[in-house]
């Protein structure tokens, strides 16, 4: 089932409210704890709490505050985008739904709502949110002033937005359309949208569609004279109260304001007696213009007649006030109960709401993107606080590096080294540690040396080692850092920054060794695409695998996406697809497929397959149309180091992909190789991932 469901408009003003407490109704019916969560509200003043927050946490008792609840305001996603920080929202704003996700049972996000800002605009931070946090959407626009070919079109722009953007939408909603058009909007809707979106039509409502007497005097900043018990009062419409009382009477209509200025004791008293009067309609309130207050005589008589109707007194003219009455678009507060029962009731009424909660409870994201992606491994890590050691001291990436993974509290670290080259290296870059989650270690003078001495000369004497070849090895950093995690002493270990690939893992195969059912060391790199993130295997180890080897690979790498959250599906790569490629290569890594589907025939495996094939549906379909995996992919698998090598790389510089690796799989205990080439970030990924494998993946 999913977790949570991303509710989206098309444009300001197009009545969310009401698709937002229709879906928390239906919610709860489903599940015990349900929350709330807006990534981006309208600014407010200090002091006060966003509207829709405050109507949904009152109304539905949610145990949440309100400062919890939403991630940014308007204003500070402006200043933030003006400095190029797009990739600090979105991490902030998965940061707070996923604190949100982990108190409840299901989420209702509802998203951006920037008066003013162009539609697709809208649509696309929306849509990128959306994408993030996993989630499908329901989108929403209003039938106000639209044609149904303009109105049809609107929710198909915005599906169609959502859909490039890989966010599956299971509901649009027109929203404030006249009831003789609901059949014709739904027929409409049908025959533009895929028949999988259900569609869902409501009815423009006068009850949702008039502001009461309490927002026009927030509005108006009015002072409540009378009546404060029913300032909940639908206005349906007002008018202005500047003529003789007997022509101004022929004016009244039911739930009408009445629009005067206060020292027009004619028109006051004359409203308040025909509201009383069974032969004209009720009224919703009084609104006394100019700052102007009835005598102490009349305020007299209005106290005896004005017991079921507000009166509010407001500064500004009688033009003035009109015009910003006109212009008020009401909304739904936290003790409008009436509003809120009726928006509940046209969500239960005119939204086919049993199927959206099938579809719900079905639902399952495709992918991860890779924002959260890296939220969740960063999460895994500081959970797990393993102990990892980076036997390259002294190298500035590092050192930065482990002072980012300290700042987050991810893992413990040993740095390895001479004292003083690493400490006078801290004070040129000017960093410091707490120095409760770092040691800093030098081999030679460490006290565990003789004992790490003594026990790679056990291990490797059959190799004719003697201790004094083993106390010369022992003084190298990676021998000692792997003799580390061998012990005991730490969890995992991250090298290469400045060594080779070989000797960074030498000690590791000769002493760690690989697992019982496991008889090859291979690699992956985590491939964070812009909407995805992929396993690529092996481009790091591995120069020729033979076809029992590739097909370990492939198994190892399926585990590993699996326990990374990524669901796999195996593409065994090469120069053709299916039977059609003949040749030693193909079918070599046809072989590998076989091997893999007599040893786990659980697995979802396609070999041979092109790259194209792997990953675009439509050249799957052409090419393998009865595949699962065909255009669906998520684990590669290539057939040679050349190849997967070369691949990464030039998938990495020329989409800008964030490159998660090399991971090993197949040791006792985790040792991951860095390449010599890099940053700061990769050093961090890296070390994240050690951490999360020393868990015991």
């Amino acid at each position: 089932m999913s977790k949570a469901i991303y509710i989206a408009t098309t444009e300001p003003n197009s009545g969310k409210s009401i698709v937002s407490l229709g879906l928390m109704q239906l919610l709860l019916g489903k599940t015990a704890k349900v929350g709330y969560f807006r990534p981006i509200i309208d600014d407010f003043e200090n002091g006060k709490i966003d509207n829709h927050i405050q109507t949904i946490l009152s109304h539905f008792d949610v145990d949440l505050k309100p400062i919890d609840a939403y991630a940014y305001t308007r204003n500070q996603v402006v200043q933030l985008k003006n400095q190029d920080k797009d990739d600090e929202i979105i991490s902030h704003i998965i940061h707070k739904f996923k604190a949100i996700e982990d108190r409840f049972d299901f989420v209702l996000v509802e998203g951006t709502d920037f008066s003013g800002e162009g539609a697709i605009i809208e649509w696309d931070i929306n849509a990128l949110i959306a994408k993030n946090l996993g989630i499908p959407a329901v989108l929403i626009t209003s039938g106000i002033g639209k044609t149904l070919d303009e109105l049809v079109g609107n929710l198909y722009m915005a599906f169609d937005s959502f859909k490039e953007k890989g966010v599956e939408v299971l509901l649009t909603v027109a929203n404030k359309v006249q009831p003789e058009n609901l059949e014709s909007v739904v027929d409409g809707l049908k025959n533009k949208l895929p028949k999988k979106v259900l569609i869902g039509a409501i009815p423009i409502n006068p009850v949702l569609g008039n502001p009461t007497v309490k927002e026009i005097a927030d509005q108006l900043e009015g002072k409540v004279l009378f009546g404060e018990d029913f300032l909940n009062n639908q206005a349906n419409g007002f008018s202005v109260g500047a003529m003789q009382l007997r022509n101004y009477l022929t004016h009244l209509k039911k739930d009408g304001l009445v629009i005067t200025p206060g020292d027009r004791a004619d028109i006051i008293l004359g409203a308040l007696q025909a509201n009383i009067s069974t032969n004209y309609p009720n009224l919703s309130g009084i609104v006394l213009t100019g700052g102007l207050i009835p005598e102490d005589s009349i305020i007299q008589l209005i106290e005896g007649l004005s017991d079921v109707i507000p009166i509010i007194s407001v500064k500004e003219g009688t033009f003035a006030v009109t015009n910003k009455i006109g212009a008020i678009k009401p909304k739904i507060y936290a003790d409008n109960t009436e509003k809120i029962v009726t928006s509940i009731q046209a969500f239960e009424k005119y939204v086919p709401v049993n199927e959206l909660a099938e579809r719900l409870i079905t639902f399952k994201a495709e992918g991860i993107t890779p924002r959260m992606f890296q939220y969740n491994l960063l999460k895994r890590a500081k959970s797990a606080k393993k102990h990892i050691v980076l036997p390259e001291g002294t190298d500035e990436r590092i050192l930065i590096a482990a002072k980012k993974l300290l700042d987050v509290d991810a893992v413990t670290l040993t740095l390895l080294g001479e004292i003083d080259q690493i400490k006078a290296k801290m004070l040129e870059l000017d960093i410091e540690f707490n120095t409760e989650n770092i040691n800093i270690i030098n081999p030679k003078t460490s006290s565990y040396f003789l004992d790490y001495a003594t026990t790679l000369f056990e291990l490797r004497k059959h190799k004719n080692v003697n201790l004094a070849m083993a106390k010369d090895l022992m003084e190298d950093v990676s021998y000692f850092g792997t003799m580390m995690v061998y012990k005991g002493h730490a969890d995992g270990m991250v090298s290469g920054a400045v060594h080779t690939t070989q000797h960074t893992i030498l000690p590791a195969l000769q002493f760690i060794k690989t697992k019982p059912d496991v008889s090859i060391v291979s690699s992956v790199f985590f491939m964070c695409l812009p909407n995805r993130v992929t396993v690529f295997g092996d481009c790091a180890i591995n120069p020729n695998p033979t076809a029992e080897q590739l097909s370990e690979i492939a198994i190892s790498s399926a585990a590993t996406s699996t326990a990374f959250g990524i669901e796999p599906k195996i593409a065994m790569l090469s120069y053709s697809s299916g039977a059609s490629g003949v040749g030693e290569d193909v079918d070599r890594v046809r072989k590998a497929t076989e091997l893999i589907k007599i040893k786990r025939p659980d697995l979802k495996v396609e070999g041979p397959i092109q790259y194209d094939a792997a990953v675009d549906s439509k050249v799957g379909q052409s090419k393998l149309p009865n595949s699962e995996v065909a255009g669906k992919a998520s684990v590669f698998i290539f057939p040679d180091l050349n190849t997967g090598n070369n691949t990464y790389k030039a998938v990495q510089r020329e989409t800008g992909a964030l490159a998660i690796g090399p991971m090993l799989q197949g040791l006792n205990k985790p040792v991951n190789d860095l390449s010599r080439g890099c940053t700061v970030e990769d050093i961090f990924n890296t070390v994240i991932i050690t951490a999360i494998q020393a868990e015991g993946l």
